[in-house]
């Protein structure tokens, strides 16, 4: 039988990926910014109120065990870092994606929580591959794709910029997450 959201136990050395709470509502708002969402699909939140609304619509999601958000924190300290997503599950191929804010790029952060949570999926939920769309010239976030065993199986047209869907294998390593 498939456990709650919240007995999910994701983790790693550095870095602790739980489903996203309305506790984390706080944290992540201030730091989904215009510049953040420059490479992403989506624009920011206008206010907290509209916030609000998008993350409440997340947790029957993860309830139904159909999307989930990951509030990626830093293990020891419990620190904000960011979002991890894991949309569609229910189709042939589960669609990945992580922010990071902005302070803390270039520490490896979004390749470490990515791949913890492809792992987690492949092992809990054995999701065989990962799709993976990035804007074609948002580099840091293709190396993560790429880091995984990605490859570019299609190009696309957005609004915002031109992008590459990456198919990501099913992960299989078991040593960053355990069931509880």
């Amino acid at each position: 039988m498939p456990r709650p959201p919240d007995a999910i136990r994701i983790e790693s050395a550095r870095l602790s990926p739980k489903p996203f709470a309305a506790s984390d509502a706080d944290e992540a708002f201030p730091c989904i910014t215009t510049s953040l969402t420059r490479w992403m699909s989506w624009e920011p939140a206008p206010d907290r109120e509209t916030f609000d609304r998008i993350w409440q619509a997340w947790l029957p999601a993860m309830a139904e065990r159909a999307d989930f958000v990951f509030a990626v924190r830093e293990r020891n300290s419990g620190e904000f870092l960011g979002l991890a997503g894991l949309h569609h599950v229910k189709d042939a191929s589960a669609v990945l994606g992580i922010w990071v804010r902005e302070n803390r790029h270039g520490e490896g952060i979004g390749r470490e929580a990515v791949r913890l949570v492809a792992e987690w999926a492949s092992s809990e939920l054995s999701i065989e591959r990962f799709t993976y769309p990035v804007a074609e010239e948002n580099y840091p976030s293709r190396r993560i794709a790429e880091s995984l065993g990605g490859v570019v199986v299609e190009r696309r047209e957005t609004p915002k910029y031109k992008s590459v869907i990456y198919q990501i294998p099913r992960q299989l390593s078991f040593e960053c997450w355990r069931k509880s």
